[in-house]
C-alpha cells in the first residue's frame, strides 16, 4: 500500500527511516479519510516515544509538498488524508460549519465544462470545498 510513497520519497532524495515507514503505514489505513495531525503526532509518539513533535510534523509538511498527503483545515485543526491515487488528482469535499466533519465528493461534472472553457489547456487536477451543515448538525440547528 505505502510502496509508491516510499518510492516518492526515494526520488526526492530522504531516507525511509521506520519512522517515516510507520507513519506512512498509519495513515494509509486511513487513506479514505482525514485524521487529525495530533492522531497521527500521538500514534508515532507511542512507538518511539524519543521522536519529537517537530520531527513528526515536518514529515507531514513534506509528505504534504511530495503530494503523498492532502490536508484540510478544520475547525478542530489540521487534518490528513494518505493520497497516493495520483491518477485521480480531482478533489471535493463537503466540509460541516458546525462538527468540521469532511465528506469527499466522489463524482466530478467539472471536466467537460473547464475542457470548453479553457481551450488548449492542460488541466491536471482541481479541487473545492462546499462548505455547510452535515444531516447530524442540520437537524441539531433546527431544533435550536
Amino acid at each position: 500500500m505505502t510502496e509508491k510513497a516510499i518510492e516518492i520519497l526515494k526520488q526526492n532524495n530522504l531516507k525511509i527511516t521506520k519512522q517515516r515507514k510507520s507513519m506512512l503505514d498509519y495513515l494509509s489505513k486511513f487513506q479514505h479519510y482525514y485524521v487529525d495531525v495530533t492522531q497521527v503526532d500521538d500514534y508515532i509518539r507511542e512507538l518511539y516515544p524519543g521522536v519529537s513533535h517537530n520531527t513528526i510534523y515536518r514529515n507531514i509538511k513534506e509528505f504534504e509538498e511530495l503530494g503523498i498527503l492532502e490536508s484540510k483545515d478544520k475547525p478542530t485543526g489540521k487534518c490528513v488524508k494518505y493520497q497516493c491515487d495520483f491518477a485521480n488528482m480531482d478533489h471535493h469535499h463537503f466540509i460541516c460549519k458546525h462538527c468540521g466533519k469532511v465528506q469527499e465528493i466522489k463524482i466530478c461534472p467539472f471536466n467537460e465544462l473547464f475542457a470548453q472553457q479553457l481551450p488548449g489547456c492542460q488541466i491536471e487536477g482541481h479541487s473545492f470545498e462546499i462548505h455547510g451543515y452535515c444531516a447530524d448538525c442540520k437537524g441539531k440547528i433546527n431544533k435550536s
